[in-house]
């Protein structure tokens, strides 16, 4: 068993909080001492509530999704003796209406773009079973019920 902390900041400003009108920045402080600057989605909270330059919580759940997708693609590939050179995804979070009308990450798509190198170079179904065992094996994919794709 592991614990993984984040602690999460907000600091009201201004005095008309009870009007809706505060801002949503916030700071995610990580154990290991990153720091983020976090804040709502434009798309739910209007600038200047919102700060778009900020990371939102989908854009975090999107990203930690492929993240954790390419780490345990990058471990099926060493284990299986393949060089991997680099690894790319432009990843797609899509929020959908539920069967209550609301709001949630119904689904993400990962783009994954990966280059090799070495003497053995691994075939579309190498490539296939590496994707597989990303996602059967991903800690954050098997804590989720989004439908999580790879094109």
């Amino acid at each position: 068993m592991s614990e993984h902390k984040a602690t999460i900041r907000w600091v009201r400003s201004g005095d008309e909080f009870l009007k809706g009108r505060f801002s949503r920045a916030h700071t995610w402080a990580f154990d290991g001492g990153a720091t983020v600057s976090a804040s709502s989605s434009p798309s739910a909270v209007p600038v200047p509530f919102s700060v778009p330059a900020n990371v939102d919580p989908e854009e975090a759940f999107v990203a930690s999704v492929s993240s954790c997708h390419m780490l345990t693609y990058l471990w099926a590939a060493y284990r299986s003796g393949f060089i991997v050179d680099s690894y790319e995804d432009e990843a797609v979070g899509v929020m959908t209406k539920n069967e209550k009308g609301i709001f949630w990450v119904s689904s993400i798509v990962l783009h994954p773009k990966i280059s090799y190198s070495g003497d053995k170079i691994p075939t579309e179904e190498d490539i296939a079973r590496f994707h597989h065992q990303a996602h059967e094996n991903c800690f954050i994919a098997n804590s989720v019920k989004t439908d999580i794709r790879v094109e």
